[in-house]
């Protein structure tokens, strides 16, 4: 019988597999004919298979494996059980206060690499990346390593806390504060990453028993953090601006969403068939990565997006329904934490692709091309499979068990 972990599994697997014929898919150019009368090799399954993109596939998968296989119900029985001395446990609360702290700025560390002269890479002006030293042409985003650092930060502090997540000062505030100095690091160069990052660590935050109000409390200072990453940056306000009306400057700053749209438009009900679309050809930038969503509604047309929409749907309810299920604390919230992560990313770039949303630089997980997304975000989930494995399944349940009284 299948469990809620292999529709996790197959959705990963599905997904990764879209990614890669379609990331070659986004690839193909024109050549022109050479001197002798010979064209240029096109995409066959041979040069798919020994592309980067199934490098990488592979490499999640085996992420996806290790994930699936580690002991994380072990570590959270060890570490992540809540401390019922709640706020009356002063030492306890220091401790977990700068075990916090201290995880938020290790992850801090990590991003920072990306100033440092001869590692850090700039890619269309946003400096994202670092190279990784004797291996030409590859390199990784530390962010991703920071967004799903704090997934797992965020749920062991609410396990931990959850007693005194009720009080501000002992319980919210060191959670709000590594937060939004990880956020807030990240906003200086992906202003959707970092907006991801806080979202889902609130979330997390109020599963785990903090008092909404709190956040209420906090949305004015946050709203006006938001607003001075927008205006501080020219790039950003042309971005707001040019969704409101992207036709204003149809060959200028408009010019990208609006080839998304028409992409997304052209495909109608099944689309151009594979390796079809016309966009692709110098006309939609960014195809194989942020917009690769583009380039499959163009091919695949509609059916080809609901197939998406629809893989992205199986994992989060199943990732929902683990957390629903388990009874670790830690677990529960870090199934949360990696299924709204997943959830939100995709939909905060569907509304990017569609014209629903403002052009940021946050990739579609598992489907846009990029090593260390597809790596990092086949673990996570990996962990969900291994949360499942050590659930019981309803059937499993004593059909004696009653209620306590």
């Amino acid at each position: 019988m299948l469990r809620l972990g292999h529709f996790i599994a197959i959705g990963v697997i599905a997904l990764l597999t879209i990614g890669v014929v379609m990331v070659n898919s986004a690839g193909m150019s024109v050549a022109p004919i050479g001197g002798d009368g010979s064209a240029a090799e096109g995409v066959t399954p041979e040069s798919v298979l020994l592309s980067r993109s199934t490098v990488y596939m592979l490499l999640a998968l085996a992420a996806l494996i290790g994930g699936a296989i580690f002991p994380i119900r072990g570590f959270a029985e060890r570490f992540g059980r809540p401390d019922e001395m709640g706020g009356g446990g002063r030492q306890g609360w220091k401790a977990d206060a700068m075990a916090l702290v201290a995880g938020s700025f290790v992850l801090i560390a990590v991003m920072a690499m990306v100033y440092m002269p001869g590692i850090g890479k700039s890619v269309n002006g946003a400096q994202r990346w670092i190279a990784v030293p004797g291996m030409s042409g590859f390199s990784f985003q530390p962010s991703e390593i920071a967004k799903w650092g704090m997934c797992g930060l965020i749920a062991w502090y609410g396990a931990r806390r959850t007693f005194s997540l009720g009080g501000f000062l002992t319980g919210l505030a060191p959670a709000l504060i590594a937060t939004g100095a990880v956020a807030a690091f990240i906003i200086l160069e992906d202003l959707g990453t970092g907006v991801l990052v806080g979202a889902v660590a609130c979330l997390v935050l109020v599963a785990a028993g903090a008092r909404f109000w709190h956040f209420l409390m906090m949305v004015p200072l946050a709203g006006m953090g938001l607003l001075a990453a927008i205006m501080t940056s020219p790039y950003r306000i042309k971005r707001i601006m040019t969704f409101i009306n992207p036709y204003e400057d149809p060959q200028g700053d408009g010019y990208h969403m609006i080839q998304s749209m028409a992409a997304v438009a052209g495909g109608n009900g099944f689309g151009r068939g594979l390796g079809h679309g016309l966009q692709k050809f110098g006309y939609l930038p960014e195809d194989q990565t942020d917009f690769l969503f583009a380039i499959i509604c163009e091919e695949l047309g509609i059916a080809g997006a609901v197939v998406v929409i629809g893989l992205f749907a199986v994992l989060i309810f199943s990732g929902l329904a683990i957390a629903m299920r388990e009874r670790e604390p830690m677990l529960k919230l870090l199934a949360i934490s990696v299924t709204a992560t997943v959830g939100l990313q995709a939909l905060i770039n569907l509304a990017v692709v569609t014209g629903l949303g403002p052009t940021k630089g946050i990739a579609l997980p598992l489907v846009s091309s990029g090593g260390t997304g597809w790596i990092l975000t086949a673990f996570s989930l990996g962990l969900l499979v291994s949360i499942n494995r050590g659930q019981e399944e309803p059937e499993d349940y004593p059909s004696h068990a009653t209620a306590p009284a």
